[in-house]
């Protein structure tokens, strides 16, 4: 395999809206597999541009991917150089999978014009809890089948305009009453429920090809009653991987959020990695992404299995899905 990139599997961000010594000597360092930006990342489209360009510059192996959450409605990072785009129910209301594209396009074509590569959408759960804190207007539809139609729709567009689409939050959220930030939400109803319901959007992305998919922290006890999905290795191989035939990456959501941190943000990695996750979301704390850097490394020099597994895997998804956006 010769010489291995450990920080190929840690997807992490900047504090502010350039950077710094220490935020280029960090990049280097780490040489992650992406860079997510926030927010406080964002003056203007052509601070961002700079920005992005200047964190290429910083990243020595040039395959970093720039990422961000861009869902429309109250998940949007960026409100300048793109267009402002309602809640997913607001769309999903007009069950027109062709203007749902379009939008897709829309925003594509902003993100790539202001240097982007990722786009963490679109949100694949099901709107089936009106008490959720976290997902609610986000979701497409309560209806699985519209969800999945209406959501790849979206995903469409946006990869028509060169952003890679990454479903979310794999097997869904949709039915959670806590904020996964915050707490560790149990999804407790029956498989077949979560078959019937859950997976049916899951299932069409995959058919569709979806090339990302991010993890839920979230327990159903009907799967694995002792981990949450990130840390599941029932959930993300057995089931996703195995079951589901999912070829494409597979990423943590954030491994500082509360349901999955408290045994601390590096243990939280080695359980993902061993769950079968390709990549570590570790963000808005550099020391936390240095850490779990450190302790992917050693593992990876040790020749761990899991992580030598998820460097291989994202190399081989880098080679083939390379068509998927327009390299520079």
């Amino acid at each position: 395999m010769g010489r291995v990139n450990s920080g190929a599997l840690l997807w992490v961000s900047v504090p502010g809206p350039e950077l710094g010594p220490e935020d280029r000597r960090f990049l280097e360092t780490i040489d992650p597999a992406s860079v997510v930006i926030f927010r406080e990342n964002v003056r203007s489209p052509g601070q961002v541009r700079e920005l992005i360009l200047a964190i290429r510059e910083s990243c020595p192996s040039g395959q970093v991917l720039i990422a961000v959450d861009q869902e429309g409605g109250r998940v949007a990072r960026l409100r300048e150089g793109v267009p402002v785009l309602p809640p997913m129910r607001t769309l999903g209301k007009t069950g027109d999978p062709v203007r749902i594209r379009e939008a897709g396009r829309e925003l594509g074509r902003a993100l790539r014009e202001l240097g982007f590569d990722v786009d963490f959408a679109p949100v694949l759960d099901v709107d089936s809890n009106p008490g959720n804190p976290v997902i609610g207007d986000r979701a497409f539809s309560s209806d699985p089948l519209a969800v999945g139609r209406l959501a790849m729709a979206f995903a469409e567009g946006l990869e028509a305009e060169g952003i890679i689409p990454c479903g979310k939050h794999f097997p869904g959220h949709g039915d959670t009453d806590l904020d996964s930030h915050l707490a560790l939400p149990t999804v407790q109803v029956s498989r077949e429920v979560l078959e019937n319901r859950e997976l049916v959007p899951f299932r069409e992305a995959i058919s569709a090809g979806i090339p990302m998919l991010m993890t839920a922290h979230v327990v159903y006890p009907a799967w694995d009653d002792l981990h949450p999905a990130t840390l599941s290795r029932a959930i993300v191989s057995d089931l996703l991987r195995e079951r589901l035939g999912y070829g494409g990456l597979i990423l943590s959501d954030d491994l500082l959020m509360e349901a999955v941190a408290r045994n601390g943000v590096a243990n939280a990695s080695l359980s993902a990695l061993g769950a079968g996750c390709d990549g570590l979301l570790v963000l808005r704390n550099k020391e936390a992404a240095l850490k779990v850097y450190e302790t992917v490394d050693r593992k990876v020099r040790e020749g761990w299995p899991p992580a030598i597994r998820a460097i291989e895997h994202r190399e081989e998804w880098m080679r083939v899905n390379a068509h998927r956006w327009r390299g520079r």
